[in-house]
């Protein structure tokens, strides 16, 4: 049964891994079991990165036994977005891996913690560089601000440590970075990150002007960056820009103040834009040649299995090794038992990390025998044996499935079968759709149910299934719609006058009960209504049971993303030879 993580002060911080909080006696429990396994030593760095001279605050993990006559491979680790390298997941990845016989090092990001300098959104040229001077400590080429040298750590030539990255959200897209500006690092392990920040943040997921403001989770990880400096007591100076912008760099700021005025004039949005695109791994992918073992979550509206889709796919495309998991949760929460926790010390109960086990075992103890497991890994929350809960397969699925949009709102197998008709609706000048308040657990207020107002959206629904229907992947859907207001503004210079519409997949039970799947939706602004446009939704697991239907929706809005810039009404036209199609990729059981 999963439910959704409570609170999102630790899910943000933490990178929402249930690499989960250990509460302090826990943690000073486990510390105090495991002082003849290995020692911890804290540590300062001072390491240039993006023109600055920023400090790092780290521990080491140095299991017993390992020394310069028996050296052992290291794993690095950095925490999630708010978070610091003392958090219960992040310490956690220390711990456990020097428990496995690992030389461990886990920093706090920069601008966070006790380390200095801007948050800079992982940016190759800066976060990396940081984290790659770190790993010239483990080769032995540089020391610790108090002289402490590691000349333990397994080398694979002078100056190239063996060593791998693991880590989520923010502590996941730093491991890409590093990797492309660092080809000595040997293996990656990036949990629930990001493929590109500015789908993460303004997606469109059906055209190609500026997409649609996720105002939720964004001024939700600004205000806690931003706040830092009136929580954090004597902080580091190198972590202040200016009174407009404290906490992050310049072009961060920018990005959130151009998405937050509404206003997205094509060249200068291009621009700022382009600033999240160029510090994401859509932009230096091509660089990476480490192993790399992509970890994603089911329940995440933040980062949703598109992101992890499309860097598994350039990855195996360049002939980088990639292998992906889809595991049940992710920033939205989603926690299953059984499922990884990191927290725990524990690889071998869950099958997420009996895959990280051997993903490391085979590429930083080099035991060439180990099995690193299939190509892609599912989770599915309708199999009860936990030995089976999780399906492989050689590739991913893709759209294999055609549903049609009739004019009578049925969605039919045949297009034969599409009834002529249209159908309108007309958005309000207040969200009238309600998908997930992606805040809730910071704020303790309740999240209501997913709804849509009538009069507010469109709806095809299929009729009840014969038949158990798995959908494994990110489904599709081609329509056009009718806008003369749209098109009337559409070419005014301003992206924000093009319509904004919302694509999503209800399950509808027997008993009328509406299941918005992960709460997961497709925000679209369309670049030109006169023409027809596919959406992408964001990929989901989910079975839809034996007599359930399915139920493709387009609505107005949606109050966790900003919406149209006045009344446009829309109308969707049908017939058997010009409608709508629905593709699902739809797995056999």
């Amino acid at each position: 049964m999963s439910r959704r993580v409570p609170g999102i002060r630790t899910a943000l911080a933490l990178a929402l891994t249930p690499l989960l909080t250990l509460t302090a006696s826990f943690a000073l429990a486990g510390r105090a079991a495991a002082a003849d396994q290995y020692t911890v030593t804290a540590l300062k760095f001072t390491v240039r990165a993006g023109g600055r001279d920023c400090a790092v605050d780290a521990d080491l993990y140095r299991p017993a036994g390992v020394d310069r006559a028996h050296p052992a491979p290291a794993v690095m680790a950095t925490n999630g977005f708010g978070g610091s390298k003392s958090d219960g997941s992040t310490d956690a990845i220390g711990r456990t891996f020097a428990r496995r016989g690992y030389v461990g090092l886990v920093y706090s990001g920069l601008g966070f913690g006790k380390s200095g300098c801007l948050i800079s959104l992982d940016d190759p040229d800066i976060d990396a560089a940081a984290a790659s001077g770190l790993a010239d400590f483990l080769a032995g080429t540089r020391a610790a601000d108090d002289g402490t040298r590691a000349d333990f750590v397994t080398l694979d030539a002078k100056g190239d440590p063996r060593v791998g990255m693991i880590g989520g959200s923010y502590g996941g897209a730093v491991q890409l970075a590093t990797a492309a500006v660092d080809h000595r690092v040997d293996a990656l392990v990036p949990m629930v990150t990001w493929h590109d920040l500015a789908y993460s943040l303004a997606p469109n997921d059906g055209g190609s002007v500026p997409g649609v403001f996720k105002w939720q989770w964004t001024n939700g990880f600004y205000l806690m960056g931003e706040t830092q400096p009136l929580t954090v007591p004597g902080l580091d100076p190198t972590r202040i820009n200016s009174l407009a912008c404290v906490h992050f760099v310049s072009e961060a700021c920018a990005l959130i103040r151009t998405l937050n005025s509404g206003n997205y004039p094509a060249k200068p949005m291009a621009d700022v834009l382009g600033y999240a695109h160029s510090v994401s791994p859509v932009s230096y992918l091509n660089r990476v040649e480490a192993p790399t073992l992509l970890v994603q979550g089911q329940a995440d509206s933040l980062f949703n299995l598109n992101e992890a889709t499309a860097t598994y796919r350039t990855l195996k495309a360049q002939g980088t090794t990639t292998k992906m998991i889809w595991q049940s949760w992710g920033h939205s929460g989603g926690v299953a038992a059984g499922e990884l926790d990191l927290s725990q010390g524990d690889l071998e109960s869950s099958y997420a990390g009996r895959r990280i086990a051997a993903w490391f075992d085979r590429y930083l103890r080099g035991r060439t025998n180990v099995d690193t497991g299939p190509a892609f890994a599912y989770y599915r929350d309708w199999i009860t044996d936990p030995a089976d809960i999780y399906a492989t397969a050689d590739q991913l699925p893709v759209p294999d499935e055609k549903l049609y949009l009739s004019g009578d709102g049925k969605l039919v197998d045949d297009r034969a079968k599409v009834a002529r008709g249209s159908r309108e609706y007309t958005n309000r000048p207040v969200p009238t759709s309600h998908s997930e308040n992606s805040l809730s657990g910071m704020t303790g207020l309740p999240d209501p149910a997913p709804y849509d107002t009538r009069g507010t959206c469109l709806g095809w629904t299929g009729p009840p299934l014969n038949r158990p229907t798995d959908v494994v992947g990110a489904p599709r859907a081609t329509l056009k719609v009718v806008s003369p207001a749209a098109r009337r503004v559409q070419n005014s210079g301003d992206a924000a006058d093009n319509l904004v519409l919302f694509a999503k997949l209800y399950d509808l039970a027997p008993d009328g009960t509406a299941t918005l799947v992960h709460r997961l939706v497709a925000p679209v602004r369309i670049p030109d209504v006169t023409k027809s446009f596919t959406v992408t939704l964001p990929g989901i697991v989910h079975r839809f049971a034996k007599g359930h239907r399915l139920r493709f929706v387009i609505a107005a809005s949606d109050d966790a993303y900003t919406g149209n810039r006045g009344i446009k009404p829309v109308t969707v036209v049908s017939s058997p030879r010009d409608t709508g199609v629905l593709e699902l990729p739809v797995v056999a059981d």
